[in-house]
């Protein structure tokens, strides 16, 4: 059976279910085998979604000796815990030997892991997060579009899963962008791990998927014949995605495991795998599997299978605004981004870059963008989880994805998506407005305050927090050429561009962004302040009002908190005094990264984090900052009692 060929065929000849049908059954063995040696995992599963497995590895447009073709069809494994399952019908055409996934399943250093992951060849992402997988998906095909690569696209998914909400952001989004030739499978065993899919979360599945307009086809799951042909008429729709409902068996070929939701995730053990074994009429070789078990591994969790494309970007140059001419960061980043994409369309062969926007657009400045690339302007509504994993899935398929939204939703409300983009070595921009109080009137319900501490804990974000609009362009003019995952933090009001000491723009003209590198504002050797973001003003006024007592204060603006300056930090520690002043919580932002650096150092300085230590209600910024001593005054009068202390 050539793979990627038979669904040119009308149906499936009697030789080819029979050849389906044989490799359906040695994967049942096999996904037996491995949960029972490894004593975890989640059989049942497995063994309803099988033979949906089967057909697709066997029949679609994929290559296990060239897994990462570029138009091969792309299949998604959203309830990533069937991973036995999918590693058995994976392992039977060739993608890797079987017999090395069955005896190392879910082993401490294996590439086997509990659920499906990129150290796997022909696995394409990391999932089990459940409710994601159809996003992923939607994600890959509009990168293709964008590249103008045709290939399908498969998304397997549980019953259980649907109760999940970003199922339904996904399939909206899938409709509105015509991703037609896109199969959705739904297992419909009927089961979850509680019991019943009716008693513990009522829902009418078939019509939900109706109602967003897909094309709904219900079908047997064991049953080869219907499943390619409900598959090969879905990739040939003219006018809508479609779902298929697979009504399948939980344990399906196992009788005392069939339609019993204790196997979800409970396995045999070793008397009962032998007895399934031999209802199955397969070999059993647990005893040789499990000496296997305790020899050396040959893949690794440490391997990586993944998409790495390099990154190509014409990024324009960078603009520079006057210290008079009053401007929000967000606007500096819109200019940018117009500007990014006027000079990057101009050029063959580059990366493009694209953007994902939840019905934002005039607040996180993306219409210049959307004017001169109209077709590269994903507009998904407001559906947050669904955006944030989409553009991680587009940054893997040789596209350059933004994501602007404001960070309450941007950062706090899709913290998980972004976990997942770090896992699945994706490098999606998110860029997030209206950040920390100078989010104003909006109040406490929009408040992010809490960028830098949330993405502490992602072990693999950029962090950018720039201090004006000009640090703001060339920041994005950096970040757009790199392929680290990004976040870039903005507030909302409008400010004057920070001044060198001689009254040009300190961060306009020549200046060069360096990630990592503290930028000192202001020179001084009796104190300092150190800041991130728009607080670099108040920080600067601060040092006037200081330098009027006859203080000497240095200034300086840390712009990547989550990779700082240690020699800054070291040489800010030498005048003896330092305060920290962030528009975020005082408890985990830039104060104590700081106070780690004087630790980790051995140093000992007089230090005093000002910050947020309360949500604050409705106000003009500019109150709020004057409350939490945020404010120049605030920020000068706490450097002068930290220094009389």
């Amino acid at each position: 059976m050539e793979n990627g060929k038979l669904f040119n065929a009308p149906e499936l000849s009697e030789n080819e279910i029979a050849e389906l049908t044989l490799k359906a059954k040695n994967a049942r063995g096999n996904i037996l085998k491995m949960t029972t040696l490894s004593a975890s995992g989640h059989p049942g599963g497995s063994m309803s979604s099988i033979d949906m497995y089967t057909l697709l590895w066997n029949c679609a447009n994929v290559d296990p000796k060239n897994p990462l073709k570029k138009d091969r069809d792309r299949i998604i494994v959203s309830h990533g815990h069937t991973s036995p399952g999918v590693y058995s019908a994976m392992g039977e055409i060739g993608f890797f030997d079987v017999n090395e996934a069955v005896a190392h399943f879910r082993q401490t250093g294996s590439a086997f892991a509990g659920h499906v992951e990129q150290c796997v060849p022909g696995i394409e992402w990391d999932t089990g997060n459940l409710g994601q997988g159809l996003s992923t998906l939607v994600g890959f095909m509009l990168a293709g579009k964008v590249k103008n690569i045709n290939f399908n696209g498969f998304c397997l998914m549980g019953d259980g899963e649907q109760q999940k909400g970003q199922i339904a952001e996904a399939r909206r989004t899938a409709v509105k962008y015509g991703l037609n030739n896109l199969v959705a499978y739904v297992d419909y065993n009927l089961l979850q791990i509680n019991g019943k899919i009716k008693e513990v979360m009522p829902q009418n599945i078939a019509a939900n998927w109706a109602s967003d307009g897909w094309k709904v086809v219900e079908i047997d799951a064991h049953d080869f014949q219907a499943l390619y042909k409900a598959t090969r008429e879905a990739i040939n729709a003219a006018d809508a995605p479609t779902v298929i409902m697979a009504r399948s068996i939980m344990g399906k070929g196992v009788s005392f495991m069939e339609n019993d939701h204790k196997w979800h995730g409970s396995t045999l053990s070793e008397e009962q795998c032998k007895e399934a074994l031999k209802e199955l009429g397969l070999e059993d070789n647990l005893a040789a599997l499990k000496a296997r078990r305790a020899e050396a591994q040959t893949m690794k969790m440490s391997d990586f299978h993944g998409r790495s494309p390099k990154v190509k970007i014409n990024v324009g140059t960078p603009r520079t605004y006057g210290v008079d001419e009053k401007q929000d960061n967000r606007s500096g980043w819109g200019n940018a981004i117009e500007d990014i994409a006027k000079a990057n369309s101009a050029e063959a062969g580059n990366t493009p870059a694209v953007i994902l926007d939840c019905d934002l657009m005039p607040s996180v400045k993306t219409a210049g963008f959307a004017k001169v690339t109209p077709e590269n302007f994903f507009q998904i509504g407001i559906q947050e989880h669904n955006a944030a994993a989409i553009v991680s899935a587009m940054s893997v398929e040789g596209v350059q994805a933004f994501f602007a939204d404001f960070g309450v939703f941007g950062v706090d409300e899709t913290y998980n998506q972004h976990r997942l983009a770090v896992l699945n070595h994706s490098h999606p921009k998110i860029i997030c407005t209206h950040c920390g109080l100078d989010v104003g009137e909006d109040g406490k319900t929009h408040q992010c305050v809490d960028y830098i501490g949330a993405f502490r804990n992602l072990l693999g974000f950029e962090v950018f927090v720039p201090a004006d609009p000009n640090q703001t362009d060339r920041a994005v003019r950096y970040l757009a050429q790199t392929d680290k995952p990004s976040l870039l933090i903005m507030g909302r009001s409008k400010m004057n561009p920070v001044a060198a000491e001689d009254g040009t723009p300190f961060f306009g003209g020549d200046y060069k962004f360096e990630y990592g590198k503290a930028d000192v504002v202001r020179k001084g050797d009796d104190a300092t302040i150190i800041t991130t973001g728009a607080l670099c003003g108040n920080a600067v006024e601060a040092y006037e009002l200081l330098k009027a007592e006859g203080k000497n204060v240095r200034v300086i603006q840390i712009s990547t908190p989550l990779d700082i300056d240690v020699e800054a930090i070291k040489s800010a520690a030498a005048t003896g005094v330092i305060v920290t002043a962030e528009d975020h919580v005082v408890t985990s932002g830039l104060g104590s990264i700081v106070t780690e650096v004087l630790g980790a150092n051995g140093i000992v300085c007089k230090i005093k984090k000002l910050g947020v230590t309360a949500f604050a209600g409705s106000g003009k910024p500019a109150e709020l900052f004057a409350e939490y001593k945020l404010d120049a005054k605030g920020i000068a009068e706490t450097v002068s009692e930290l220094m009389r202390a």
